[in-house]
């Protein structure tokens, strides 16, 4: 029985405090201001969070956005910046081809000689790989002919082996077949320039042992042969030995042309009605020997 009256008078008491909360609520207010500020509250750690993970959210992918348009812009920018830089390259290529055909048009040919320009296209190709040689593209419908001395405005190149209709072979001065009648610029000593290889100088043949010939001095082409035009820059002597066992002085040179670098050339053909105007017409070379095979007998001073 006591519990009972207990428990009676615990819900007496709650409900009284209840009605009296109430009575003084709805005569102050004050319950229901607080109820709205907890519950502000409670919504506001619920929502704050939320709105956080959104702004973050919002903000990496605006970043990520911005990055892809960057990279875009990136992307954009190097590939222009290639192509500026391919035209730059090729700009200076055409500038440097201009400045090599400048210095090819300037070159004056000797008198009764007329000069033609010619790109090289190949080196040592085909059945003349063997030789050293370089390949135009000059044939007979261009003017090329067999014998046609080819030249740079530094000096002598060599001459037409071979003629196509649009291409022709070059066998160049230092090949062993390559005989060139020279004499010296300054003590006009003559010899016969010979080729000895890729990578060895040339040799100037059959100086006696007294003749004069200076180190350094320039070898021109003395026109002998009726091939080259006379006067035409081919070779410095680099080195002159004497030998008590031979009647002849050796005499070693290196070409003024680079001939590993050549891209343009000039074709030197005599004007219409002057001596050797048809170069093709002239006695044709013997067959071109590959290296390492035995020599045959020299010729005569000066003969081509």
């Amino acid at each position: 029985m006591g519990s009972k009256k207990g428990v009676v008078a615990i819900i007496l008491l709650a409900l009284f405090l209840y009605l009296s909360l109430y009575a003084w609520n709805a005569r102050t207010g004050v319950l229901d201001d607080v109820a709205s500020r907890s519950g502000l509250e409670f919504v506001g750690l619920v929502i704050k969070p939320g709105q956080w993970v959104a702004d973050q959210s919002a903000a990496l992918w605006k970043r990520y956005i911005y990055l892809v348009e960057l990279r875009q812009e990136g992307d954009a920018l190097r590939a222009r910046l290639d192509a500026l830089t391919l035209e730059l390259a090729r700009a200076r290529e055409q500038a440097a081809e201009v400045e090599r055909l400048r210095q090819l048009l300037s070159f004056a040919p000797p008198q009764d000689w007329d000069g033609i320009g010619a790109r090289v296209i190949a080196q040592r190709m085909g059945p003349n790989a063997v030789l050293e040689s370089i390949t135009i593209d000059k044939g007979t419908m261009g003017g090329a002919a067999v014998n046609t001395p080819v030249a740079t405005p530094e000096g002598l190149v060599g001459r037409v082996l071979r003629s196509g209709l649009s291409v022709s072979t070059v066998l160049l001065v230092t090949d062993h077949n390559s005989k060139v009648p020279v004499l010296g610029r300054t003590n006009r000593t003559t010899g016969v320039l010979t080729g000895q290889g890729p990578g060895r100088p040339l040799e100037m043949r059959y100086v006696p042992l007294n003749a004069p010939v200076d180190v350094g001095e320039i070898l021109i082409t003395s026109g002998l042969a009726q091939i080259h035009p006379k006067g035409l820059p081919v070779a410095r002597v680099i080195a002159v030995e004497r030998s008590e066992i031979s009647l002849f002085l050796t005499v070693l040179a290196e070409p003024l042309v680079d001939l590993r670098d050549l891209e343009e050339v000039l074709l030197l053909m005599p004007e219409a009605g002057q001596p050797g105007a048809a170069p093709e017409a002239l006695a044709a070379p013997a067959a071109p020997e590959a290296p390492g095979a035995p020599a045959q007998t020299a010729p005569a001073p000066g003969a081509q």
